[in-house]
């Protein structure tokens, strides 16, 4: 298997909007080459983007694994928990994302985080 050039047929996957097709791609190079952070972090938003949120977390818990510095690991981490409903999992990553850089996906994403949790404990009272 040429793995470089299977890896650019799953980023045109991705890229054409078929995150599992990606997905199917992408599993047996990250198996191929576990250390590469490019392949396992379009892995892990293939998955994202097709609603395999298992998935999803346990290839950024690998990357951040890795290398604890990974804002957007961090960043698309704490999305995946949020999208699970796992709020207060994911606000420290999104946090420490937002703390990392500045970027404007990463300070909504910790306010819509954090407006969420203020409601629903709001309504525990």
């Amino acid at each position: 298997m040429d793995l470089l050039e299977e890896y650019r047929r799953a980023t045109f996957f991705f890229e054409s909007g078929d995150p599992l097709g990606a997905a199917r791609l992408l599993e047996p190079i990250v198996e191929a080459e576990p250390h590469n952070a490019a392949v396992r972090q379009l892995l892990a938003r293939a998955y994202f983007n097709s609603a395999q949120l298992a998935g999803a977390e346990a290839q950024l818990r690998a990357l951040i694994e890795h290398d604890p510095s990974d804002h957007y690991a961090h960043h698309v981490l704490g999305r995946t928990l949020e999208r699970a409903g796992r709020f207060r999992e994911a606000l420290p990553h999104l946090r420490l994302a937002a703390a990392m850089k500045q970027h404007a996906d990463y300070t909504e994403a910790v306010h819509r985080v954090e407006e969420w949790l203020g409601k629903s404990e709001g309504h525990l009272t």
